[in-house]
C-alpha cells in the first residue's frame, strides 16, 4: 500500500501545472505585497458582494486584482500579464465580469475565479497569485 502511495505522489507531482518552470512565464519579479483590505471602505465595497472584483494600483507588479469569490473567501492576483516581460500593455484589465485581458496585441485572458488563462491566450502562463488571509469583520491581508 505504501508503495501505491509513493507512486502515485510521483505521478501527481510531476504532472503538476506549475508553470514556473516555463521560461515564458518568469516575467514577473516576487515584488513585495503587505495591504490590509477592508471591505466596509468605500474603495473596497464591490467586495462586499461575491463575484466582484476590485483592482488596487501600486500593489505587486502592475497592480492586484482581487475578486470576492464567497462570502469567506476573496482572491488575489497579480495585474500583470505573466506571460509578457512589464510593459504599459502587459497591465490587465477587466472585460467582463471575472476575466481580465491584456492590452498587448495578443490579448491574452484570464479567469480571476482560477487564475487559469482562456482558451485563445498564446500562453500557458497562469496568473501570479497572492496570498489571502481573512481576519474577521470584512477585513482580509493580501501577502506574499
Amino acid at each position: 500500500m505504501k508503495k501505491h502511495f509513493i507512486i502515485l505522489s510521483l505521478i501527481l507531482f510531476s504532472c503538476s501545472g506549475d508553470d514556473n518552470n516555463n521560461p515564458n512565464c518568469n516575467f514577473l519579479f516576487d515584488a513585495g505585497v503587505n495591504l490590509v483590505v477592508n471591505t466596509n471602505l468605500p474603495q473596497f465595497n464591490q467586495l462586499q458582494n461575491s463575484i466582484n472584483s476590485v483592482y488596487v494600483p501600486n500593489q505587486g507588479n502592475s497592480g492586484i486584482w482581487l475578486f470576492r469569490l464567497n462570502s469567506s473567501t476573496l482572491l488575489a492576483w497579480d495585474a500583470a500579464d505573466p506571460s509578457r516581460p512589464p510593459s504599459a500593455c502587459s497591465t490587465l484589465t477587466e472585460v467582463s465580469t471575472g476575466i481580465v485581458e491584456s492590452g498587448c496585441e495578443d490579448g491574452n485572458q484570464y479567469s480571476l475565479l482560477n487564475g487559469q488563462g482562456l482558451e485563445g491566450n498564446s500562453s500557458p502562463c497562469t496568473l501570479k497569485p497572492y496570498r489571502v488571509d481573512n481576519l474577521g469583520n470584512g477585513q482580509f491581508l493580501v501577502t506574499n
